[in-house]
């Protein structure tokens, strides 16, 4: 009798890297004992402001949204789902506190990898460079996408790039944080959508 197959949860993460790299069976077995799976309830915080980000959360399934306080008010920066890597950026790299807080808008399961177990990925096998170059070069273009949208449009054409950057994710969101996220308020956005 033939003996079932047992699927690997970690197979999505794998499935991530090796979209940028080769995965050799040293370098899997080595990732996969370093990484492990947590579990976040809706409304957990993840990582607080002024605390040193020292982990980095590969998402299987569910969303989260970093933000930080102006004014006592939330200011929502990104949004991460489903295999995407959330971390406190500038804390997670100069270990340093910074501004930014980490919370979770739907129950979230993630694959935790810490600085120290990154740290030794990197000085162990050197694909990880290549894997970091490509895997950040696509964010950097995010980012710069979005600051021209933010800088240079109006707010439909902000909400309208929104839409085609979190296509299918937009949905899962609560107004006043995509309103915050486009930096427009939550009645300019409600007059948007109406009119699509």
């Amino acid at each position: 009798m033939k003996e079932p197959e047992v699927f690997d949860p970690r197979e999505k993460l794998f499935s991530h890297f090796s979209q940028y790299i080769r995965l050799s069976p040293a370098l899997t077995a080595d990732l996969g004992s370093r990484v492990a799976i947590v579990h976040f309830r809706k409304g957990d915080t993840v990582h607080d402001t002024g605390r040193v980000c020292r982990e980095s959360y590969f998402i299987q399934q569910g969303l989260l949204r970093t933000y930080y306080l102006k004014d006592g008010k939330e200011i929502s920066e990104y949004f991460s789902a489903e295999e995407e890597w959330v971390n406190s950026p500038r804390s997670f790299m100069r270990q340093q506190p910074d501004i930014y807080s980490i919370d979770a808008l739907e129950d979230t399961v993630a694959y935790r990898l810490k600085v120290a177990d990154l740290g030794y990925l990197f000085d162990n096998y050197p694909e990880m460079e290549r894997y970091a170059r490509l895997s950040m070069g696509s964010l950097f273009g995010h980012l710069i996408e979005r600051i021209t949208s933010l800088r240079f449009t109006s707010a439909t054409e902000k909400y309208e790039h929104f839409c085609q950057v979190y296509a299918g994710l937009h949905q899962r969101l609560p107004l006043s944080m995509v309103a915050s996220y486009l930096g427009i308020t939550q009645e300019t956005l409600s007059r948007i959508r109406a009119r699509r």
